[in-house]
């Protein structure tokens, strides 16, 4: 009887994991499902497979130009993954295809619902303060490299909604109560999209701004 039960479990279990991809680890990644538990560690993967990243772009219809690749050494940047239709400002630079592929996921199914949700407004666009920057930790002149060396990362500091309210990081993380909840709760959407996830709960020099990046690692960083 327990042999059965158990396989009647692991039946159900499998089962629901094909109603929710999100949540599969070897169900193939769509940027149209929501952000689940295998979501995050699905694009850190993407990585190492840049063709794989892109096609998964392309499968889940979001427009991007590939651009040839640059630099050298530690700042090699030979995955330069520009997002054609995203409201970045004041520009839309050039980002490894997963940090791509997790600000699109992170603003369809984080962002943009906890505007309407919080605010009743729609999301006119989210401000950055750099993707690209060949420099070590913090701009040390020994120890490892920054994932902004290959624009591994990008440094998110406001957002603009479509009424033209704003709301930065650094003004309203202990600002009013509805400002505060919103920065939160996408710091913590974005948790399950990047690597990497520091805000100003981290320390003062992100004071200002959420690092998002890809970092190949164990576990991800949410702070």
């Amino acid at each position: 009887m327990l042999l059965i039960a158990l396989f009647a479990a692991c039946i159900a279990g499998w089962s629901w994991l094909e109603r929710n991809p999100q949540h599969n680890p070897f169900a193939p990644l769509d940027l149209r499902d929501p952000i689940g538990m295998a979501t995050a560690g699905k694009l850190t993967a993407l990585k190492d497979d840049v063709t794989i990243c892109r096609a998964i772009l392309e499968r889940s219809d979001v427009p991007f130009t590939a651009l040839p690749a640059t630099g050298g050494e530690a700042c090699a940047r030979p995955d330069r993954t520009q997002l054609n239709a995203f409201p970045l400002a004041p520009d839309t630079p050039a980002v490894t295809c997963p940090v791509a592929a997790a600000l699109e996921l992170w603003r369809a199914k984080s962002i943009e619902p906890a505007a309407r949700e919080i605010f009743g407004s729609d999301l006119a666009r989210i401000e950055h303060l750099g993707a690209y920057s060949c420099r070590r930790l913090y701009g040390r002149d020994q120890g490892a490299w920054s994932e902004h060396a290959t624009a591994n990362a990008i440094d998110i500091a406001g957002f603009v909604l479509k009424d033209g309210r704003r709301i930065s990081v650094l003004g309203d993380w202990d600002g009013d109560e509805d400002e505060r909840r919103f920065l939160r709760e996408i710091r913590d959407g974005a948790c399950g999209a990047f690597a990497t996830v520091l805000s100003p709960d981290y320390n003062a020099a992100h004071a200002d701004h959420f690092h998002l990046d890809q970092q190949s690692r164990w576990s991800s960083v949410c702070r």
